[in-house]
């Protein structure tokens, strides 16, 4: 017997009773009662079902779509066959991933291909070098910089290979402010649905700062 449940409910009704009224057998009393706690341990169920529907962590059901829906809109849908653990993890995973810095265009194009991309940036000296610096040369290493492109960077992004799906790749990525989402894959299995140019885009998209401009080239 547990709270809530029908024999609890039962001998709660029973108890409010006052003592002495009934014999020990009461058949009839027992029916009526049934009765009420069945519909009572219906209504614990259903109390309970509601509390746990409040926060993401315990929703289930069309109410994590809900939720979804509350936070990203038309642009996080479950997708078909999606369990609730997985579609739970997917929105927790797109309220916290890092956006608006260089790192969180490394992290997400790395979750997405298995790949870590390129970045140049030509205001940025680490990505450029300088002359007479040990670090860069002339078609050895180094970037072109210039003052002239402000707010701009160059991203390089590796596809994945067609055939084999790296150990490390993320299958579950969402975009924010886009609706693209991979689809489900095991890890170390054949990819039956390649990274498009479009989720490489939108990636990009949703994670860099606003007001900058990101030009990027897929290879």
């Amino acid at each position: 017997m547990s709270n809530g449940d029908l024999n609890d409910m039962h001998s709660r009704l029973k108890a409010l009773l006052p003592a002495g009224w009934f014999c020990d057998e009461t058949p009839v009393l027992d029916g009526v009662l049934t009765l009420f706690a069945q519909y009572l341990s219906w209504c614990y169920s259903l109390y309970n079902y509601a509390r746990q529907q409040t926060r993401i962590t315990t929703a289930s059901d069309g109410w994590l779509d809900i939720a979804a829906q509350d936070f990203f809109g038309a642009h996080l849908r479950r997708d078909e066959g999606m369990t609730d653990i997985k579609f739970r993890n997917l929105i927790k995973k797109s309220m916290f991933r890092e956006r608006g810095t260089r790192q969180a265009i490394l992290n997400i194009i790395n979750d997405l291909t298995g790949y870590q991309p390129e970045i140049i940036e030509p205001q940025c000296a680490v990505d450029t070098g300088g002359y007479c610096m040990p670090t860069s040369g002339y078609g050895v290493a180094g970037r072109y910089g210039s003052l002239q492109i402000p707010c701009q960077a160059f991203v390089i992004v590796h596809r994945p290979d067609k055939e084999k799906c790296n150990s490390d790749m993320d299958s579950d990525i969402v975009f924010a402010g886009h609706e693209s989402l991979l689809k489900d894959r095991h890890r170390n299995s054949v990819l039956t649905h390649p990274v498009t140019d479009a989720q490489i885009f939108a990636a990009i998209t949703a994670t860099k700062m606003e007001g900058t401009i990101v030009w990027v080239r897929v290879q």
